[in-house]
């Protein structure tokens, strides 16, 4: 968690916890990590953020409202000026994925820096899987007739 203080017209980073200027904001582990998720989310290329229980989580999350189900499948450190973050992705078939990560880090980079003030000093992304187009059509006709032999 860090401690955004402020002092005037500029603001600092810092877990020391002393009160100026007009008050002291505290911006918790999970917001940062929201903050990523959403960012990653919207990076045109990304199928899916988070693996197996994670990803199913933050798509129930996701439908439940005010909820917005952006840290799942996102790790962060917070540090008192800094963040590292560390997320799995799956990718949309035929995107270079050298070029998606670029655009995954600026997208989150900036998120988090604009909205935190924390300079973003890593972001690890590990790419799990990639999605194939028409292979969830496929997966469900198979649950489908292997429903239908078992009554």
């Amino acid at each position: 968690m860090a401690d955004v203080e402020s002092l005037g017209g500029s603001s600092t980073t810092g877990r020391n916890g002393e009160r100026s200027g007009r008050g002291r904001t505290t911006i918790a582990d999970g917001v940062v990590a929201t903050i990523a998720g959403i960012a990653i989310r919207e990076t045109d290329g990304v199928h899916s953020v988070g693996r197996g229980a994670s990803k199913a989580m933050g798509a129930v999350a996701g439908r439940v409202g005010g909820s917005s189900g952006g840290g799942r499948g996102v790790k962060v450190e917070v540090g008192e000026r800094q963040t590292a973050v560390d997320v799995d992705i799956e990718v949309e078939y035929g995107i270079p994925i050298h070029e998606l990560a670029d655009r995954v880090r600026t997208h989150v980079t900036d998120a988090v820096e604009m909205m935190t003030g924390l300079e973003v000093v890593e972001i690890n992304i590990n790419v799990f899987d990639v999605h194939v187009p028409g292979d969830d059509d496929e997966d469900e006709e198979s649950r489908g007739r292997a429903s239908a032999r078992v009554q």
